[in-house]
């Protein structure tokens, strides 16, 4: 089973989070495929910024996505920052170019899952995975969530739902993912294979 695991990181807190979903992958049996968005903010903007620096820093070794990275996937898992509660400029840039793949019928029934981060406790991390949805299934995914048979639902105090693995990193981006979070994270993932491999069989 391929997982495709395509993400928009800034500072590189939705990178750990497709790290962990990967370790989730793994674990279920699965190879997970780590890809990440081409960037749009300026090099000027992003060399002003120490923070930004360090985000663009830890993933440089990671791919850039690819139209050929979808067509051989099984199942697919978004991942993003909000942006005034919904999902980053960089991700729905890479969606937009998905036409020809939708007029194949490439993604009808694989499965697919979305995970972000947010600033804040009440940053818009609900509200970016559902509106987010609806692209998935105008695409014709099968939508994949966090079922609460998760434990780490009911015990987390920053980020992750029902409807995907979340992230607080709090006002200057530098909070850590918490054990919680980071479950949730790999219980998506072994949720994501494992469901692959039902639609798959």
């Amino acid at each position: 089973m391929k997982i495709l695991i395509v993400y928009y990181s800034t500072f590189g807190n939705t990178y750990k989070m497709a790290k962990l979903i990967a370790e989730g992958v793994k674990e279920s049996g699965g190879e997970p495929i780590i890809r990440r968005c081409p960037e749009l903010i300026p090099d000027q903007i992003i060399n002003s910024r120490p923070d930004m620096q360090a985000g663009r820093d830890i993933q440089k070794d990671v791919p850039v996505i690819t139209i050929d990275d979808f067509k051989s996937a099984d199942g697919y898992a978004f991942g993003t920052p909000t942006r005034f509660g919904n999902v980053s400029a960089q991700l729905k840039n890479v969606i937009d170019q998905l036409g020809p793949l939708w007029i194949q019928k490439i993604f009808e029934g694989k499965p697919a899952g979305v995970f972000v981060s947010t600033g804040t406790m009440h940053g818009g991390q609900e509200t970016t995975i559902l509106t987010f949805m609806t692209v998935l299934l105008h695409l014709g995914f099968v939508i994949v969530g966090v079922p609460y048979s998760v434990p780490d639902l009911y015990l987390t105090k920053g980020g992750g739902s029902p409807y995907g693995p979340g992230h607080v990193a709090e006002a200057e981006n530098k909070r850590e993912i918490d054990d919680n979070e980071a479950n949730i994270c790999k219980a998506f993932g072994r949720r994501l294979t494992e469901i692959t491999k039902k639609l798959k069989s």
